[in-house]
């Protein structure tokens, strides 16, 4: 079924836990301002429906469900999550095939060693440790077709949303003077 319109963006980011995804998320929110719809993959799964992350699980649906939503009332998405291919590969791949407009999707390619690191400096820390970061991470899950573009760990923030601007032609809603 075909979603959204040619006006529309959608972007996905992909990458193990602690690769920066909510960061880059929330800095392309905050550039485009109002007309953003996040769909955190946490969000649906943890605190709407309260599941663990399992093949088949309820949040992969509803993920695609809210995006299409979003997208056809005129927003521009962005899907963030660690979005294992094997798991939500077919939904994001069908996502992406209806979709009228941009669809640019992103794998974030973080070392284990720098995942720790940039977990430590989360207040989550504490309660998850190196052996579930481990059990969570996967090497290049990259999606089948490619056509999602890897970004390295060298990256910076604003490095990497400039580029997924550029890309995308995400510009800001408002831009100063209008």
């Amino acid at each position: 079924m075909r979603t959204g319109s040619a006006a529309t963006v959608l972007i996905v980011v992909r990458g193990n836990s602690a690769s920066g995804k909510s960061s880059i998320a929330r800095a392309l929110r905050e550039h485009h301002g109002r007309g953003v719809a996040l769909i955190a993959q946490d969000t649906i799964r943890r605190d709407v429906l309260r599941e663990r992350d399992t093949p088949g699980a309820a949040n992969i649906g509803l993920i695609d469900t809210v995006a299409r939503y979003a997208l056809d009332a005129g927003y521009h998405v962005v899907v963030e999550g660690i979005l294992y291919a094997d798991r939500y590969g077919p939904v994001l791949e069908a996502l992406r095939a209806d979709h009228l407009g941009r669809s640019r999707y992103y794998y974030l390619d973080v070392p284990f060693a720098e995942t720790l690191r940039r977990h430590a400096t989360k207040p989550v820390a504490a309660e998850i440790g190196e052996e579930q970061m481990r059990a969570w991470y996967l090497e290049s899950d990259l999606l089948p077709g490619g056509y999602e573009q890897v970004v390295g760990a060298a990256s910076t923030l604003p490095e990497t949303v400039r580029r997924i601007v550029a890309d995308t032609g995400l510009s800001p809603a408002h831009p100063a003077g209008s």
